[in-house]
C-alpha cells in the first residue's frame, strides 16, 4: 500500500519548500540524462539517501505504482514525490520541473535541425547515431524482456503480438489482445481449465478491427488529441513509444518520414530527462514552436492525472491476480511491438557496412560494459561525423 508522507519518521525530513522542491527537480531534469532506469537510480539517491525526503519502502512503493500505470516511469515517480512531499502544488511542480529543462533543450535542438539539418556535419553526426540508437533499442529489449517474460506463456504471447503487428493491427488493439490473453489464462488456470484457444479468439478479433487510415491535415488540435492519447495507453518503456509514434505520425496522419522519426528518437537519447520529450521534437517539426508545446502537454499530462487518480486503486489491483497478470501480458505486447518497431526502424538506420559496424560496436558497449546511453549516442554520432 502506498505509504502516507505523514508516515516518515526519525531522521527524514519533513520540512520542505516549494521553491526547493522545483530547484531539485530542475537540477534532476536537467542532468539525468541515460534513460529510465539512470533517471530513477538518481532520484534514489537523492531523495533517499542525500534528503532523506522519504524512505527506501516509500520510494519502492512509488516505483511500483508508477509501473502499474500508462506512460513514462521515471517522470511519474517524480511526480509521486512531489505529491507526496507537498500534495497538488508538489505534484504539479515537481513532475513540471523534470519535464521542462528537457522540452526546452529539444525544442532548440529541433529548431536547429530544421533549419541545418540537411548540412553534411549535421547530416554526418545522424549518421553516426541512427544505429547507435538501434543498438541501445536492442539492449532494452533484451534487458526487459528477461524480466517480462516469465512464462512459455508469456513467451507465446509476444510471438502473438509481433504477428498480429505484421498483418497491420493497431497497436493498441495488440496490447488488449496480449492483457485479455494473459488475464483469461490467469482465471483459467486457478479453475483447472487452461486453454490456449483464447489467443486465436482474440487474433481473429483483431484482424477484424485492423484498419489503416489516409492521410490527415496538419491540425494543432489533432496533435494535442494524438498525444494525449499516446499519453493515456503506452504501457511499458519509453522505447514503446515508438511504435504509436510511428504508427500515429508515420502510417496514419502521414506527417513525418521513417528518417525524421528515428533523429527524433536520437535526439531523445542524447538529451536530459524524459525519452518521452521525443514528443516536443516532433510537435517542432509539425507545428513550430505552438506544437512542440502542445504537443509536450499532450503526451505527458495523462501521467499527472494518471498518479492524482491512481492512489486508492493501485494497491487493490497489486493484490489482484488477474490484474497483475493482464498487466503481465500488456507489457510483454508492447516489448514484442518495440521489437517490430526496432526493426523497421532498423532499416533505415542501417544503409552500409559502416552503420553494420557502429550498430555492432554500440551494442557491445551498452550491452558488455554497460555505458550509459548518452555516451554512447555521443561517441557515435562524433565517428559518424568523422566518416562523413
Amino acid at each position: 500500500m502506498i505509504a502516507s508522507p505523514t508516515s516518515q519518521t526519525g531522521t527524514y525530513n519533513d520540512q520542505t519548500s516549494l521553491a526547493e522542491l522545483a530547484l531539485v527537480f530542475l537540477k534532476l531534469g536537467t542532468t539525468a540524462f541515460g534513460g529510465p532506469a539512470a533517471h530513477i537510480a538518481m532520484m534514489e539517491d537523492e531523495f533517499v539517501r542525500k534528503r532523506h525526503w522519504i524512505t527506501e519502502a516509500e520510494f519502492l512503493d512509488r516505483l511500483a505504482a508508477a509501473s502499474l500505470i500508462p506512460g513514462p516511469s521515471s517522470t511519474e515517480v517524480a511526480i509521486f514525490i512531489g505529491q507526496a512531499k507537498l500534495g497538488w502544488a508538489g505534484l504539479v511542480i515537481g513532475g513540471s520541473c523534470f519535464i521542462i529543462p528537457a522540452a526546452v533543450l529539444v525544442t532548440l535542438i529541433a529548431a536547429v535541425y530544421v533549419r541545418f539539418g540537411s548540412l553534411p556535419q549535421v547530416a554526418g553526426i545522424l549518421y553516426g547515431i541512427k544505429p547507435a540508437v538501434i543498438a541501445i533499442i536492442l539492449q532494452a529489449l533484451w534487458s526487459l524482456a528477461r524480466t517480462a517474460i516469465k512464462s512459455k506463456f508469456l513467451a507465446l504471447i509476444g510471438v502473438l503480438a509481433v504477428v498480429l503487428s505484421g498483418f497491420g493491427i493497431a497497436p493498441l488493439i495488440v496490447l488488449a489482445i496480449a492483457g485479455i490473453s494473459s488475464g483469461a489464462a490467469s482465471w483459467l488456470k486457478r479453475r483447472g481449465d487452461v486453454s490456449l484457444a483464447v489467443i486465436p479468439t482474440f487474433g481473429k478479433l483483431g484482424l477484424l478491427l485492423g484498419t489503416a487510415a489516409a492521410a490527415v491535415p496538419v491540425s494543432l488540435v489533432r496533435l494535442f488529441l494524438s498525444f494525449l492519447k499516446i499519453g493515456a495507453i503506452v504501457f511499458g518503456s519509453g522505447y514503446v513509444l515508438l511504435v504509436f509514434l510511428r504508427t500515429e505520425f508515420i502510417e496514419h496522419l502521414h506527417w513525418l518520414t521513417e528518417k525524421q522519426l528515428i533523429d527524433a528518437v536520437a535526439v531523445g537519447q542524447f538529451t536530459p530527462g524524459p525519452v518521452f520529450t521525443t514528443a516536443t521534437f516532433i510537435g517542432y517539426l509539425v507545428a513550430g514552436i505552438p506544437g512542440a508545446l502542445l504537443a509536450t502537454i499532450g503526451i505527458f499530462l495523462p501521467g499527472f492525472a494518471l498518479v492524482a487518480l491512481s492512489g486508492r486503486l493501485l494497491p487493490r489491483l497489486r493484490r489482484s491476480a488477474w490484474a497483475s497478470a493482464t498487466l503481465d501480458g500488456v507489457v510483454v505486447g508492447s516489448l514484442a511491438l518495440m521489437a517490430v518497431v526496432g526493426w523497421q526502424l532498423g532499416r533505415a538506420a542501417i544503409v552500409d557496412w559502416r552503420t553494420s559496424v557502429i550498430l555492432i560496436a554500440s551494442a557491445a558497449v551498452v550491452l558488455r560494459l554497460r555505458v550509459n546511453s548518452a555516451w554512447v549516442i555521443a561517441g557515435a554520432g562524433m565517428i559518424g561525423w568523422l566518416l562523413r
